[in-house]
C-alpha cells in the first residue's frame, strides 16, 4: 500500500469512528475492557491512565506525548487504544507511520498524515493554505507566498482543528524520513492553545531522539512476570508448563515476543533459537544486510549465548573460512543487536538471538554447531551437545557421550538441557534398548520439571522399545494411562505386583518407580506396607536418596528412625548432587528430624552458590523456612519466606512467591495466635513447591488456635491429624501444643495414651530388623517433642522424673521446645507455691519465646507473671515482640544488658553508670537467667530488636 492510499484508508477509518464532537471522552480502561478478551491490553493500566490524561489535556488546550519503548513493547497497541478513545469522543484522527527496512521517500510521512485534509472538503477558512501545502508535498513547488513547509503544515492543522479537535498519531517516528520528522517535531512543540494533541511513538535509540528532547515522555517498559503469564494464558492457553517457563524467560516481558515466539518442540535438528517472521522483522530488521563475518559471529553467538568473544570469533572463523575482527562485533553493536561487555557478547534482548538467525538454513546451522564443538574442548557438556546437533543420521558413540554427560548438566542446574540431550541420544542410538532407556530417562526428568505433557510423550516413545518389567511399569506410570478398570493406580502403581529387580538397571527402574508412585499411595495402608517391603528387598541401594525419600513418604511414623539414620549416613555430602540433598532434606523433615533437614537444605544452598545456581536459591530458602516453621523458630521462618518471596517473581518463579506468601501468613498467625487466612485454592497452587503443604496448613491452623487460647479447637484439630496415619508425620511437630491443649481441656489421659503409642512406634522402628541394621539413634526422631509433651502432661510424683529427663536432653538448637519446657515447669512450680523459682523459670521462657518471636506466648507469660504479683512495666501497652524483653528487666537492668551486649567489661559499664564493678556483676547475675542466656554474646540476639526509648 502506498502512502496516499494508506492515508485515505486511515481517514475513512477515523470517519467511521467519528461521533459528535461534544461526546465525553470515554475512560481508556473501559474502552480496553470492552474489547474481546483476546484483544485486551494486559498490564498497561498505568499507561492507559496516562494516555487518558493526555487526551483530556489535548482537548482542553493542546498536548504532546512521546511514547518510548523497545520493539514489540506494545507502542502501536497503546496508540490504537488512544485513537479508539479519541474517535469515540469525536476527535478527528490523522495518522502516519515510519517504514523500517527501506529508505522512505522524501516527505512521505507528512503526505500520509496530511492527505485526509488535502483530499477532503476545505476548512471554513478557505482552501488556499491547503493548496500551497499540496503543491509543496506532491510537486516540491514552493507556495505562492514562499511560506516554509513547517508553518504551512502547522497552519493547515490549526485550521482543521478550529472545525474539529485533532489527534495526530505518529508511529515509528525514528523510521520517518528526515523532512517529515523535523516538521512533526516542530508541530509537536506548538500545540499549546490549540485543540490539537500529538501522540508520537518511537524506539529509545539515539536516532532522531534529539528532535523530541524536552517533550513529555511516556516510557513503555517490559511487562511484569505476573502480567506476562496472564497475557500468555489469555492468548496462548493450554501451554505446557516447561514451554511456558521458556517462553517467559525468552520473551522477558516483551508482549510481541510472548505472542510470536514458537514453543520449542525439541525435535528440530539442528537446534536453532526460536523466532518468527514478524519477530525477526521487529527485533532485527537489518540483520540480513550485515556483512558475512558479522552474521557468522551472530550465528555462533545465538547458538552459544554464554560464550566469550574470543571463543565465538574462533568458531565464526571455522564457519566462514575467515577470522572476523572486532569490527564485526562493533557493527552488530551499532545495529543495536548485541552489547559487548568485557570479553562477553550479549544480545540486547533474549529473543534477539533467534531473530538475528531466523531463516538460517540447516546446513549452515550444522556447520556452526560443528565449529562450536571444535572450540569447546574444556566443556564436555557443550561439546557433546553441539556435536550431536551437527550430526546427521545415527551415531551410537556420540549418543553414549550425550548420555554420559547429561548428569553433569543436571549438576550444573540445567535440567532442560539434560532432557534435550537424552532425547537427542535416543535419536542417535541404533539399538532399541538404548533408545528406550534414554527416552524413559528423559521422561522422568521432564516429569520432575512439571512438564506432564512432554513426560507422557516421551514415555509413550519409550514403550515402543524393550525396557524390562520394572522399566515398562515406570513408563506406564509416566503416561498416566489407566488399566481396564479405569483406575490409574490399580495395577501400574501396586507394589504387590512388582517383580523383584534382578540387576542394577532394574534396580534403577525400581527406585524411580517407587519415587513416582509413593505420593499417590501414601494414604493407602496396604499399598504403603507393600512398597516398604519392596524397598527392603534392595539392601544394596538402602542409602539411595530416592529410596529414603520414598520410605519417608509412605512410612510415616513407622520408619522415621530408619529414614533419619539413612539421611545422616552420607559423610561426604559435598559430593551429593543438589537434587539428592533436597530429597534427603524432605525425607528428614517428614521423619520428624527438622534439624537434620535444615542442615541438608543449608548444604544444598551452599552447593547452589558454589555452582552458580542462583535460580535454585529461592527453593532452598522456602524449604529452610518450612523447617524453621515446624520447629517453632517463627522469627527465622518469617525471614526465610520473605527472602524467598523477594527474588522469586524476577526469576519467573511465581509459584514460589505464592508459596512463600501463604507460608508467611501462617507464620504471622502462629506468632500472634490468630488463625491464618488461607484461601482454599492456595494450597493447590503451592503443592508443586511443597508437596505436603495441605498437612502444613492444617497443622499450623490448629497450632495457631492453641497459641491464641482456643484450646478446644486446637486440640480437636491436632488430635484428628495425629490419629490419621497419612498425616501424622507433619503433625508430630505439634506434640507440645497438643499436650498443652489436652491439659487445658481435661483430655490429659487420652493424650498420654496417644503419646505412649507414638513412643512404642518409635521403639518398634528402632528394634526392627531394618532399624537394627542401620543403628537407629534412640533419641531420634521426635524424641525431644515426646519428652517435653510427656512432661507437660505429667503430674504427681511422675512429674519430677519427666521434667528431669526432658531437661537432660540437648535442646540448645530447639529454643521453642526448651522455652515450652520451662513454661510448663514454671507453671508446675507456681502450682506448688514455689513462687520465686516459678518467676525465674517463666522469665527465662518468656525471653526464649521473645527470640523465637512467639508473641502470643510472651503475652500469656507476662499476664501470668503480673497475676502472680511479679514486677513488670505497665506504663504503656506494647506489642508482645521486642518490647516484651522490657517486661523482664527494669530500666537500669536493660541499660546494663545493652552495655554488656556491646562488649563492655564490668569496670567499663560501672564507670559509665557510676556503679562499682561488683554491683554490675550482681546485676548481670540476675539478668542472665531472666533472659535465658549464659554468656554476654547471647545478649546481642535477645536485645537485637528492642526499641530505644
Amino acid at each position: 500500500m502506498n502512502a496516499v492510499a494508506g492515508a485515505v484508508s486511515l481517514r475513512e477509518s477515523a470517519q467511521q469512528h467519528a461521533v459528535s464532537p461534544q461526546a465525553p471522552l470515554p475512560p481508556l480502561a473501559a474502552v480496553v475492557r470492552g474489547r474481546p478478551a483476546a484483544d485486551r491490553l494486559v498490564g498497561r493500566e498505568g499507561e492507559l491512565g496516562a494516555m487518558e490524561a493526555f487526551l483530556r489535556e489535548g482537548l482542553a488546550g493542546g498536548a504532546t506525548r512521546t511514547v518510548y519503548g523497545t520493539a514489540g513493547a506494545g507502542k502501536s497497541e497503546l496508540l490504537e487504544a488512544g485513537v479508539e478513545a479519541a474517535a469515540g469522543a469525536g476527535l478527528r484522527v490523522l495518522r502516519c507511520a515510519g517504514v523500517r527496512g527501506a529508505g522512505p521517500g522524501p516527505r512521505s510521512g507528512l503526505l500520509q498524515l496530511m492527505w485526509p485534509l488535502l483530499d477532503g472538503p476545505p476548512p471554513a477558512c478557505g482552501a488556499g493554505p491547503l493548496r500551497d501545502l499540496e503543491e509543496l508535498l506532491l510537486d516540491s513547488a514552493p507556495g505562492a507566498d514562499g511560506t516554509p513547509l513547517p508553518f504551512l503544515v502547522l497552519g493547515a492543522l490549526e485550521s482543521a482543528a478550529a472545525d474539529r479537535p485533532l489527534l495526530l498519531t505518529v508511529d515509528d517516528f525514528d523510521a520517518l524520513d528526515a523532512a517529515s520528522a523535523e516538521v512533526l517535531a516542530f508541530v509537536a512543540r506548538r500545540t499549546a492553545g490549540r485543540p490539537l494533541a500529538v501522540l508520537i511513538a518511537a524506539r529509545p535509540g539515539p536516532g532522531r531522539r534529539a528532535l523530541l528532547s524536552g517533550l513529555p515522555e511516556l516510557p513503555l517498559g517490559p511487562l511484569s512476570p505476573a502480567h506476562s503469564a496472564e497475557l500468555l494464558s489469555l492468548r496462548r492457553p493450554g501451554c505446557d508448563p516447561l514451554a511456558e517457563r521458556e517462553l517467559l524467560a525468552t520473551a522477558a516481558g516483551n508482549p510481541l515476543a510472548l505472542l510470536e515466539l514458537p514453543a520449542r518442540t525439541c525435535e528440530s535438528v539442528p537446534d536453532l533459537p526460536p523466532s518468527s517472521d514478524r519477530l525477526a522483522a521487529a527485533l532485527a530488521p537489518g540483520a540480513a544486510l550485515l556483512p558475512a563475518a558479522t552474521r557468522d559471529l551472530l550465528l555462533v553467538g545465538a547458538l552459544h549465548p554464554d560464550g566469550e568473544l574470543p571463543l565465538l570469533m574462533s568458531a565464526a572463523a571455522r564457519v566462514g573460512g575467515t577470522a572476523p575482527g572486532f569490527e564485526a562485533a562493533e557493527r552488530a553493536e551499532r545495529e543495536g543487536l548485541v552489547v559487548c561487555e568485557g570479553a562477553g557478547l550479549r544480545f540486547t534482548h533474549p529473543a534477539a538471538a533467534g531473530a538475528v538467525v531466523h531463516g538460517v538454513g540447516p546446513a549452515r546451522c550444522r556447520a556452526a554447531h560443528a565449529a562450536l564443538a571444535e572450540v569447546m574442548e574444556r566443556d564436555p557438556v557443550r561439546r557433546a551437545w553441539h556435536s550431536a546437533q551437527a550430526a546427521e543420521g545415527t551415531d551410537a558413540e556420540l549418543a553414549a557421550r550425550l548420555e554420559a554427560v547429561h548428569g553433569d548438566a543436571l549438576d550444573r542446574g540445567e535440567p532442560v538441557t539434560a532432557v534435550r540431550m537424552l532425547r537427542r541420544a535416543a535419536d542417535l542410538y541404533t539399538a532399541p534398548e538404548d533408545r528406550g532407556r534414554c527416552a524413559l530417562l528423559a521422561a522422568r526428568l521432564a516429569h520432575d520439571l512439571g512438564s506432564r505433557r512432554m513426560a507422557r510423550m516421551l514415555a509413550h516413545r519409550a514403550l515402543r522399545h524393550p525396557l524390562g518389567p520394572l522399566g515398562t511399569l515406570c513408563a506406564r506410570v509416566l503416561t498416566g494411562e489407566k488399566d481396564g478398570n479405569g483406575d490409574e493406580w490399580c495395577s501400574w502403581a501396586d507394589p504387590t505386583e512388582w517383580p523383584v529387580p534382578e540387576d542394577s538397571r532394574e534396580e534403577e527402574h525400581a527406585l524411580e518407580l517407587a519415587r513416582l508412585t509413593a505420593p499417590g499411595i501414601a494414604g493407602d495402608a496396604e499399598r504403603s506396607e507393600a512398597l516398604l517391603a519392596f524397598l527392603d528387598r534392595m539392601p544394596r541401594r538402602a542409602a539411595d536418596p530416592r529410596l529414603v525419600h520414598a520410605m519417608a513418604t509412605v512410612g510415616g511414623t513407622r520408619r522415621a528412625g530408619v529414614v533419619v539414620a539413612r539421611s545422616s549416613a552420607a559423610s561426604d555430602t559435598h559430593l551429593v548432587p543438589v537434587r539428592d540433598l533436597e530429597r534427603l532434606g524432605e525425607a528428614a523433615l517428614l521423619a520428624g528430624a527438622a534439624l537434620r533437614a535444615l542442615d541438608l537444605y543449608r548444604q544444598a544452598e551452599h552447593r547452589c552458590r558454589s555452582l552458580g545456581l542462583d535460580d535454585r536459591l529461592p527453593q532452598m530458602w522456602l524449604r529452610q523456612g518450612l523447617a524453621h516453621l515446624l520447629m517453632g523458630d517463627w522469627g527465622q521462618a518469617g525471614r526465610s519466606f520473605a527472602r524467598c518471596g523477594e527474588p522469586a517473581p524476577h526469576r519467573g518463579r511465581d509459584r514460589l512467591a505464592s508459596a512463600a506468601s501463604m507460608l508467611g501468613r501462617l507464620v504471622r498467625g502462629l506468632r500472634a495466635g490468630t488463625v491464618p487466612a488461607v484461601d482454599a485454592a492456595e494450597p493447590a497452587a503451592t503443592r508443586h513447591s511443597v508437596r505436603f503443604v495441605d498437612d502444613v496448613v492444617a497443622v499450623a491452623t490448629a497450632w495457631a488456635r492453641v497459641e491464641g487460647g482456643d484450646f478446644a479447637g486446637g486440640h480437636a484439630g491436632l488430635l484428628a491429624l495425629l490419629t490419621d496415619p497419612g498425616r501424622a508425620a507433619v503433625a508430630r511437630y505439634a506434640l507440645v501444643p497438643f499436650a498443652e491443649a489436652a491439659d487445658a481441656v481435661g483430655a490429659g489421659r487420652e493424650a498420654r495414651t496417644l503419646l505412649n503409642r507414638l513412643a512404642l512406634e518409635t521403639e518398634a522402628d528402632r528394634s526392627s530388623p531394618v532399624g537394627a541394621a542401620v543403628s537407629v539413634d534412640p533419641s531420634a526422631p521426635v524424641a525431644a517433642e515426646l519428652a517435653v509433651a510427656r512432661a507437660v502432661l505429667s503430674d504427681g510424683q511422675e512429674a519430677d522424673d519427666r521434667y528431669e529427663r526432658a531437661f537432660a536432653m540437648d535442646l540448645s538448637r530447639r529454643p521453642f521446645l526448651a522455652a515450652s519446657l520451662r513454661l510448663a515447669h514454671g507453671r508446675l512450680l507456681r502450682r506448688r507455691r514455689e513462687v520465686t523459682d516459678s518467676r525465674v523459670t517463666l522469665r527465662q521462657a518468656a525471653a526464649a519465646f521473645t527470640v523465637a518471636d512467639a508473641q502470643a506466648r510472651v503475652a500469656r507469660i507476662t499476664a501470668e507473671l503480673r497475676a502472680g504479683g511479679a514486677r513488670t512495666e505497665t506504663a504503656a501497652p506494647r506489642g508482645a515482640g521486642p518490647a516484651s524483653v522490657r517486661d523482664l528487666l527494669s530500666a537500669q537492668e536493660l541499660r546494663i544488658a545493652r552495655l554488656a551486649a556491646r562488649g563492655l567489661s564490668n569496670r567499663a559499664i560501672g564507670e559509665e553508670l557510676g556503679l562499682a564493678p561488683r554491683t554490675i556483676g550482681a546485676y548481670l547475675y540476675r539478668i542472665f537467667p531472666r533472659l535465658g542466656v549464659t554468656a554476654r554474646t547471647q545478649l546481642v540476639a535477645v536485645l537485637r530488636e528492642v526499641r530505644d526509648d
